[in-house]
């Protein structure tokens, strides 16, 4: 087992995250310590310390870990740290709660051996996972940790059963290519989504969940808060779902209210006029805003390295460009000041007096309404190509 920070590459980092973890770190780095020493691994163990005021520095020197001092605030930040010192070409990380069994890490290696980038751990039973009693909180074992991993796999594509897992063997060359942002909790799942997303080669080792051993001190996972970030980060990281989905229903909610209120049917006794058109013209006003934030955020993400590039965005790209896109939103434009102007002559042909609203709000409601898309279309092209420069 290679413990000297001076010596050369090993194969294995074994990274352990810490905050006042005293109570059960030194049981953590002992396990990893003897199961490196028994299965004849060349590596080490690196206790990612986050500030800790409890000892727990001392107590995982003392048991034969490498102390790296991360500054940084953050569940990803000390991991980070952590990696960004490991030695190894591959790394495991795991909590120092020792709710994972640190002496149980052959599935991984096997995993990693084989040239898989990504061995996520499962806890869970459709993964072949399992959980000791009173090791995972209600919440999170029936409801948090499946609807999330589910969504994981729809949203993403990712072949696992447990997305929260944070036990998980990973390269050090994959952990350089998906260029982390996360330092907080999310660092875990946005490992998990990127090399879904781009592609890498990832795997899902069955482990138990054990009671953590922590006495002194509560967990930091909070349930409704954690929630709330992993489903922000992932609305985030899908524009499809947080933009497309959506203005695809506000369009087509939009275009049947026209189509029914335009030739004002009556539909179980409801008569659909001018009400019923500018409802539907709000729907598809704000479903077009919401297609456009989509393309927005998909742009950015990837001229920042966020999301990989989508060669069938590339593709759209040369269909439409900024020229077709202002095109089309001054024919747009000028089809609704058209039926705009239409309106205005209707009320000087009555003489500027009293209108029949039911009937010229058939004109004036499309015309604002194209008017408006018009504008949208033309700033928002201008805005996209604004953004795409950096992706030429």
């Amino acid at each position: 087992m290679t413990t000297d920070p001076k010596t050369d590459a090993c194969e294995l980092s074994i990274v352990i995250p810490c905050l006042d973890e005293a109570d059960s770190v030194g049981i953590c780095v002992e396990k990893a310590v003897r199961w490196l020493r028994e299965n004849n691994v060349d590596g080490e163990v690196i206790l990612a310390d986050n500030g800790s005021t409890d000892g727990s520095q001392k107590i995982a020197a003392d048991r034969g870990a490498r102390i790296v001092n991360v500054p940084a605030k953050g569940y990803g930040a000390a991991l980070m740290g952590g990696i960004e010192a490991a030695r190894g070409k591959y790394v495991i990380m795991g909590d120092a709660d020792d709710s994972y069994d640190f002496s149980d890490l052959g599935g991984f290696m096997a995993k990693l051996r084989e040239g898989y980038d990504l061995v996520q751990g499962c806890r869970l039973a459709p993964g072949g996972g399992r959980i000791e009693k009173s090791a995972m909180p209600f919440l999170h074992k029936w409801w948090g940790n499946p609807m999330f991993s589910a969504m994981a796999r729809i949203w993403f594509g990712a072949p696992v059963n447990d997305v929260y897992c944070g036990l998980r063997g990973f390269t050090v060359a994959l952990y350089r290519r998906l260029n982390l942002r996360c330092t907080g909790m999310e660092f875990a799942t946005e490992m998990v989504i990127k090399s879904s997303l781009y592609k890498e080669k990832i795997a899902e080792v069955p482990i138990t969940l054990y009671p953590d051993k922590r006495v002194n001190r509560a967990p930091h996972l909070k349930t409704f808060r954690d929630g709330w970030r992993t489903l922000r980060f992932f609305l985030l990281y899908s524009p499809r779902w947080l933009f497309l989905m959506p203005a695809a229903g506000l369009t087509l909610l939009g275009l049947v209210g026209y189509a029914l209120a335009l030739p004002g049917l009556s539909i179980m006794g409801a008569t659909l006029d001018a009400h019923t058109l500018l409802f539907a013209s709000l729907a598809i006003l704000c479903g077009f805003q919401a297609a456009v934030f989509a393309v927005f955020t998909k742009v950015f993400a990837i001229t920042e390295g966020l999301l990989p590039p989508r060669p069938h965005l590339d593709k759209m790209f040369e269909y439409i460009n900024l020229e077709r896109g202002v095109i089309a939103g001054f024919v747009t434009l000028l089809a609704g000041i058209a039926l705009l102007l239409w309106s205005i002559n209707l009320w000087r042909l009555a003489g500027f007096g009293h209108l029949d609203y039911a009937h010229t709000m058939r004109f004036v409601i499309p015309g604002a309404t194209l008017t408006a898309l018009g504008l949208q279309i033309v700033f928002s092209s201008f805005f996209i190509s604004i953004l795409g420069m950096r992706r030429k």
